[in-house]
């Protein structure tokens, strides 16, 4: 007779089915901060090219600093306010799980 190590072999009872429900409900406060750093991300580009173009604050640097600070409050607010979005309607491979917590 063959010897057979029946610790690695597969069989329908070591199969086991976790079933699980994935919490996907949407995260008020991450979501409310993803819109408020696009919107002051967009204010601040805005009044950084507007300060720029008319010399406001005396030179260029002023208004060159608040459309940097405006981009980098922008880029991450534009990138968790898509994923609410496309989470909310239902496209395939995003979550309100991918949204980091506050």
């Amino acid at each position: 007779m063959a010897y057979v190590d029946h610790a690695f072999s597969i069989t329908d009872e070591d199969v086991m089915v976790d079933s699980y429900s994935i919490n996907n409900r949407p995260p008020i406060k991450e979501i409310a901060l993803a819109v408020s750093l696009l919107v002051f991300g967009i204010i601040g580009i805005v009044l950084g090219l507007f300060m720029t173009a008319n010399r406001v604050g005396g030179d260029r640097a002023h208004g060159l600093f608040f459309t940097v600070l405006g981009g980098i409050l922008f880029i991450p607010g534009f990138y968790y306010t898509r994923i609410a979005y496309y989470s909310w309607k239902g496209y395939k491979g995003f979550s309100f799980s991918n949204i980091p917590s506050v």
